[in-house]
């Protein structure tokens, strides 16, 4: 998958040029009338005003926005009415800076429109706004609305409600219950002034000057402050996305686990990248919470040790190989054999055909020496140019390093991008037809993605068969805080096709050799609860290792603030039930803003 900067950068630029064409009008224009803030935002999700004039609507002017495609201010009325479904506030798109002030009185006309973040295809809620708007301002220095508070006590424990079968799933035209479910609470303060207090951190800050916090530390807890998704119904509900709405250079550099000391507070918004959202306007204090990367045990002798580690998009133009360096050395313990995912070919994005990445490789090589670390050697497989999804001519692949002095590399005529390998049975051992070599790459499965790559290694005398992996990513998938609930996962189609077939590859090597030690394991972009992971394991051929650890332990990658496991590695039955197994996601990247990769690597250690 691309870079969440390059990623987020993009879907920012378009952003800037469809936000009018993201506006959806949903009833036809009629004659001005004035109307007060909570009519403009009624009792459902979407304005019973949209796509009307409003003339006069008053409010106190709560925030300010004057950078970005959605400039404006969020206004207040200070006098709310009894209906706790019906917001006070609402957001006035002005499309260039305004000349207010918070604290101003003002009078606002315009037409009242439901905008979609992201546009109507992602799914995504829709922001109630005043659009084509003129102004007056009346006064100034006027006492803004006092911030509502959100806590563990306000938001409801159940997430969101079913949507409605005859509108495809839709929750828009269901009357809020703010008492009853967190999503219809966040709506029912759209717009208004909110705070939160003394909120632990759950997601890193990020180059956007964007964090997650909770308000329920307890919440799905792990031990290093986070908050774990553990399945599709432990949506945390006190989860919300922090936003900077002043000077960019003040936000604080928040690791997870660390605390927002005090108030936060500011007007609640919607956006596409994390949905209900505090523009803080006012910040609380960094506190930390001594979240520190960790660093597994080293292998004994007698165990062989496996792990797998996205590089995100590792090309020789990086600054990050003496980083990952340290990674694999000092954090990993030079594990014997390496999965590396999204290594880039030679030049990175540039598209110009080329895709060996033998000098991506080898860099990072160097630089595992420079560290302390064993001279690994590699071995992979190039792609066929722009055929495996990613960064544009960047060409990803997964490759393996491993440690000869520990175990050794089984070179049977190596296949290209195009040839299967498969398997063979020779004096009653399964063997594979070409090592390395991608599995069944012809698949529609791997269509613009990347391709299994299977490799042998012997360890102490025992042959280990490896598969490293890079399943489809879950873009176009609906988020959590969706219009459709529950929200759809369109691109587990993909995935439970690439399953299938990794699952068909390791009982090929299983009917051949029922005891064959069998490893898959990579970026798997899925849960360990997920219908992937069940096709994985389908008939007991491979079981997911994390799955070893305890369940508020288990997770690879933070998103959103819920910390979730994208990352496994697998194994086949003869390693489960060895014993001496022995399974670690080691936390060096995800919970920290200075992360050199969005995921934690994974390590497995087990005596084959």
């Amino acid at each position: 998958m691309a870079s969440k900067s390059s990623a987020r950068l993009a879907a920012l630029t378009v952003a800037a040029v469809c936000s009018a064409a993201s506006t959806v009008v949903l009833t036809s224009p009629a004659h001005a009338e004035s109307v007060r803030i909570h009519d403009i935002q009624g009792t459902t999700r979407l304005s019973p005003y949209a796509g009307r004039q409003v003339a006069d609507v008053t409010g106190i002017v709560t925030g300010v926005r004057g950078y970005g495609s959605s400039k404006g201010f969020w206004m207040q009325d200070p006098d709310p009415d009894a209906d706790p479904a019906t917001s006070e506030g609402v957001f006035v798109f002005t499309s260039s800076t305004p000349k207010v002030a918070v604290g101003d009185a003002v009078t606002v006309s315009g037409t009242v429109s439901e905008y979609v973040p992201g546009g109507a295809s992602s799914g995504n809620q829709s922001l109630t706004e005043i659009t084509r708007t003129t102004f007056t301002v009346l006064s100034g220095g006027n006492p803004v609305p006092a911030a509502t508070t959100v806590s563990a006590r306000s938001v409801p424990r159940a997430y969101a409600p079913a949507g409605d079968p005859a509108a495809n799933g839709s929750v828009d035209a269901l009357p809020l219950r703010p008492a009853e479910y967190a999503l219809d609470y966040y709506e029912s303060l759209e717009g208004m002034n909110v705070r939160v207090a003394d909120a632990r951190v759950v997601g890193a800050s990020d180059p956007y000057t964007e964090l997650w916090v909770t308000v329920k530390p307890w919440e799905n807890a792990n031990r290093r402050g986070g908050t774990v998704y553990g399945s599709y119904a432990s949506q945390n509900t006190g989860r919300l996305q922090i936003q900077s709405l002043g000077k960019p250079a003040d936000f604080p550099a928040a690791t997870v686990g660390d605390t927002l000391a005090g108030t936060t507070a500011g007007p609640l918004d919607y956006n596409q990248f994390g949905g209900y959202t505090l523009v803080a306007s006012e910040i609380g204090a960094l506190e930390s919470g001594g979240t520190e990367r960790e660093s597994t045990r080293a292998q004994s002798g007698h165990e062989l040790a496996v792990a797998t580690y996205n590089v995100e998009n590792l090309d020789p133009s990086d600054d990050t190989f003496a980083a990952h360096a340290d990674a694999i050395v000092h954090r990993l313990k030079s594990p014997d054999i390496v999965s590396l995912e999204e290594i880039q070919d030679n030049n990175g994005a540039k598209d110009d055909g080329t895709v060996a990445a033998d000098v991506t490789v080898g860099k990072l090589i160097d630089a595992i020496v420079a560290a302390g670390g064993p001279r690994y050697e590699w071995r992979g497989v190039d792609p066929v140019d722009k055929a495996d999804g990613g960064e544009p001519g960047g060409n990803i692949r997964q490759a393996f390093l491993f440690n000869p002095r520990r175990v050794s590399f089984t070179d049977r005529e190596a296949g290209d991008a195009a040839t299967a390998t498969g398997v063979a049975k020779i004096r009653g051992k399964a063997v594979l037809t070409h090592s390395p070599g991608r599995v069944d790459p012809a698949n529609p499965a791997w269509e613009n993605s990347r391709k299994p790559l299977a490799g042998e290694f012997v360890f102490r005398g025992r042959t280990v068969f490896v598969i490293a992996n890079h399943f489809n990513s879950k873009g176009g998938d609906q988020g959590l805080t969706a219009r459709y609930q529950p929200p759809a996962r369109s691109s587990e189609t993909q995935r439970h096709l690439q399953a299938k077939a990794v699952n068909t590859f390791v009982k090929e090597i299983l009917s051949a050799q029922k005891n064959a030690d069998v490893i898959a394991l990579g970026d798997i972009n899925d849960f360990e609860f997920s219908g992937t992971a069940k096709i994985l394991e389908d008939g007991g051929a491979l079981w997911s290792a994390v799955k070893s650890l305890p369940p508020s332990e288990r997770y690879s990658y933070v998103y959103q603030g819920s910390s979730q496991v994208l990352d496994q590695i697998l194994v086949s039955p003869s390693i489960r039930r060895g014993g001496h197994l022995s399974y670690d996601s080691v936390h060096v990247n995800a919970e920290f803003p200075d992360q050199i990769s969005d995921h934690d690597p994974q390590v497995l250690r087990f005596r084959p």
